[in-house]
């Protein structure tokens, strides 16, 4: 349910009122009790990585086997919102925003950084070796492709399934539906969606302080500009400032533009280094690395080094699975908010494989010219540099490409937009969570959220807090993953009665009403399909026969014991419901639909101007339109199809009962 445009406020005060609390008290904490904060939130992670490590890594596996199923199942058909809903965003801008938000500035912080240090300092076995480059990119590959993105697309299908195709809030609390019912809506639903705001707050925070230091290492190597807190506040101010302005033009403009713009960026810097670094070399390792990565998916997937321990796990893969899992509410409600109107199937190939496949390209460009340069060119500076200070990898890497200075500050450039539509996707995200799923809210509750993130990072960054949220951040990543292992469950249960409904609907019932032919004899009926009704005519037919047909039928059911009601609005639609309880409402809507006139239509006069639409009564039911038109049906014929279609609900009340 929608909120009017420019509404005085769309705030859920529960929610919104105790996350500003309670994100008070957080950062007061961290900053007030630095220390004791740091010692208590690293044992925290340390118990969790010493005990609970399994868990992380049987929950990811879960997850990912569940995404796939999910894409090849019965249940790809089925659409993120009404049978006929189209896709809000043409697939590039979707690409582009899945891209920004989801990976785009760890890439430029890791894609040269991680594979040389996982090069230099392997889990198993000797450093600096052929056998060493060979699995620092299958670890890379591991850590930043299809695990990372199947946690994403997981939660973003179940928001986008139970908001746009159920009706329910788009917060993190629909997806407890399927477990606790209307119950969401009460105080079990507002801790969920509190639980959600801490967590990208905090995860956006954290990573914004983190990022002022690449890009002031990128200035300094660059300009000179000196690396000190004073400029990093300076910059985490611009950026918010940059966002502030985004969050204020709104998705459709700030966010989508600046996403497209920085995947074009990448596009152009990933060329660049291919183009001027190895090329063969990095074809043929790119091909390679991606065999080694499926081939031996399975295996690191699972493997926890039982028999060897190390405590390498818990600095790269326990971290990295953490840190997907505590960004997931936030990425997964962002991806969600774009992703209506795709099946279950093309949204799962788009979220999971298109960006996965982007990501691990990268990585090769980058991870393997570097260790390329290391092994073979004898640059080992290069890993002395990244082993001193990862936030110099990138700068370092270019400094031996030609026009090192002019792609070094594209590079700059990129990261600061990359923060930028990071912490815009960030605020819209936290103001829809504060706002019962609008995302109609008035502009000062944006503002609200975008300042707040960049205050909450400069006071982090001042107070050297930045290490315990990022830590509490990753942390919380353990409730969350219980309570999204339950949500996987009511999904599979949601999508089994939907598939259900849909099988039924194609069945043909025994006695059912198929009288489809018109009074007149077939002429009447040609004339009838050559029909290019106008707005007019629809809605006439519509209320001369189609509205007394669900009165007729209303009037019956009512007599029955039903509750049930005929609603007409002003578009010109009618709608039959009848309540049965909780057991589901049944639903028969016939709508005008408007279509542009084909242009193998012959009219008097035309010139090829005329723009004229021709209209459908089409029906709609619950899961959306059905694509069929009752234009010059006769009442009794709309009376059958009325029955049929409720027939059908019946037959599947009775079914999954």
């Amino acid at each position: 349910m929608d909120s009017p445009a420019k509404p005085k406020s769309t705030l859920n005060p529960p929610v919104f009122y105790t996350s500003a609390i309670l994100i008070l008290l957080l950062v007061l904490y961290a900053v007030v009790f630095q220390t004791q904060a740091q010692s208590q939130f690293d044992n925290i992670q340390r118990w969790i990585n010493t005990n609970a490590s399994w868990f992380y890594i049987l929950s990811v596996a879960l997850i990912l086997i569940s995404v796939v199923f999910l894409a090849v199942s019965r249940y790809g058909d089925i659409k993120l919102g009404p049978d006929h809903s189209v896709p809000d965003y043409r697939n590039s801008s979707w690409f582009a925003m899945l891209f920004s938000a989801g990976m785009g500035i760890g890439l430029m912080f890791f894609g040269v950084a991680e594979p040389v240090m996982h090069f230099t300092s392997p889990p198993v076995g000797e450093g600096g070796t052929v056998a060493a480059a060979r699995e620092a990119m299958k670890i890379t590959f591991f850590h930043w492709g299809l695990h990372a993105w199947a946690i994403y697309a997981m939660v973003a299908l179940i928001l986008a399934y139970f908001s746009f195709r159920n009706g329910l809030p788009l917060t993190l609390r629909s997806a407890l539906y399927p477990l606790i019912g209307e119950r969401i809506y009460g105080p079990i639903g507002h801790a969920v969606d509190v639980f959600a705001i801490l967590g990208t707050v905090f995860g956006v925070a954290t990573s914004l302080g983190y990022g002022v230091l690449q890009i002031n290492s990128g200035f300094h190597h660059l300009f000179g500009l000196p690396v000190n807190t004073t400029v990093q506040v300076i910059l985490i101010t611009a950026t918010c400032a940059l966002a502030t302005l985004s969050v204020a033009s709104g998705l459709d403009k700030g966010i989508r533009i600046l996403s497209e713009i920085n995947l074009g960026l990448a596009v152009v810097l990933m060329v660049f280094v291919l183009l001027l670094g190895p090329t063969v070399f990095l074809l043929q390792a790119y091909v390679q690395n991606t065999g080694a990565y499926l081939s031996d998916i399975v295996n690191k997937t699972f493997n926890l080094y039982a028999y060897e321990p190390t405590d390498w796990i818990g600095g790269w893969t326990l971290l990295y699975w953490g840190w997907w899992l505590s960004w997931s509410p936030f990425v997964g409600l962002f991806i969600a908010r774009i992703s209506r109107g795709r099946t279950i199937r093309e949204f799962v190939c788009g979220v999971l494989f298109v960006p996965a496949g982007f990501t691990l390209l990268w990585m090769t460009i980058f991870g393997d010219s570097a260790i390329h340069m290391v092994l073979n060119e004898g640059v080992k500076d290069l890993a002395s540099v990244i082993d001193q200070d990862s936030s110099l990898a990138l700068f370092a890497f270019l400094e031996h490409f030609p026009f090192s200075s002019v792609v070094s500050m594209v590079a700059v450039l990129m990261v600061v937009v990359f923060f930028v539509t990071s912490a815009d996707s960030g605020a819209l995200v936290v103001d829809m969570l504060a706002s019962s799923g609008h995302d109609h809210s008035p502009l000062w509750q944006r503002i609200f959220w975008s300042v707040c993130i960049g205050v909450v990072a400069i006071a982090l960054l001042l107070a050297n807090g930045l290490k315990a949220l990022q830590t509490a951040t990753i942390a919380s990543a353990l409730p969350f993953s219980i309570i999204l292992l339950a949500s996987i469950w009511g999904l599979f249960k949601a999508l089994s009665l939907d598939a259900t409904r849909r099988g039924l609907r194609t069945q043909a019932l025994p006695g059912q009403h198929h009288a489809r032919h018109p009074h007149g004899g077939w002429q009447r009926r040609l004339r009838n399909i050559a029909m290019l009704p106008r707005r007019a005519h629809v809605r006439r037919f519509i209320e001369e026969v189609v509205k007394p047909a669900c009165e007729e039928v209303a009037v019956e059911l009512r007599k029955q014991g039903y509750e049930v009601t005929v609603n007409e609005n002003a578009e010109g639609s009618v709608a039959l419901e009848v309540n049965h309880g909780g057991e589901g409402r049944f639903l028969y809507e016939v709508r005008p639909r408007a279509f542009t006139t084909p242009s193998f239509v012959i009219r008097d006069g035309d010139d090829g101007s005329d723009a004229r639409k021709y209209f459908r009564a089409e029906v709609h039911l619950r899961e959306g339109g059905q694509d069929y038109d009752l234009m010059g049906w006769s009442r009794e014929d709309v009376i059958g199809d009325i029955l049929d279609q409720y027939e059908r609900h019946l037959h599947y009340l009775h079914v999954v009962r």
